[in-house]
């Protein structure tokens, strides 16, 4: 599929598909005429990337995973070890949302008691 489509699939903007394959987090075949070709499971892994962005991570930090999940040279082994890496600093940033959230809901209570009424 050409950039536009794959743009349009991912709901990004092509200077978006054009910088993560600048910086190697996808990939694509260049055509004889020039344009890119890019493999339809490049969609995934862009609304990946770009969820990864919206959660926090920096593009660096999504680089090992983008590489594992476009099977860019690692054994299985590695790419489970990149994936469970990731998944154990996902559930450690729920843990620490989930406590920031009961932190400020105890704040709310406290210094606004009729905002959120105790039962």
């Amino acid at each position: 599929m050409r950039i536009g489509e794959l743009s349009q699939r991912a709901n990004v903007s092509t200077d978006t598909i054009r910088l993560y394959e600048k910086r190697g987090l996808i990939r694509s075949v260049r055509r004889d005429n020039g344009y890119r070709d890019f493999d339809p499971a490049m969609v995934g892994l862009v609304t990946l990337i770009k969820t990864g962005q919206k959660l926090g991570f920096k593009l660096r930090e999504m680089d090992g995973i983008a590489k594992a999940l476009s099977d860019q040279g690692l054994s299985t082994d590695e790419t489970a070890d990149l994936l469970q890496g990731k998944l154990t600093e996902v559930d450690t940033k729920i843990a620490e949302l989930s406590q920031l959230r009961a932190l400020l809901a105890d704040m709310l209570t406290q210094i606004c008691p009729l905002q959120n009424p105790q039962p």
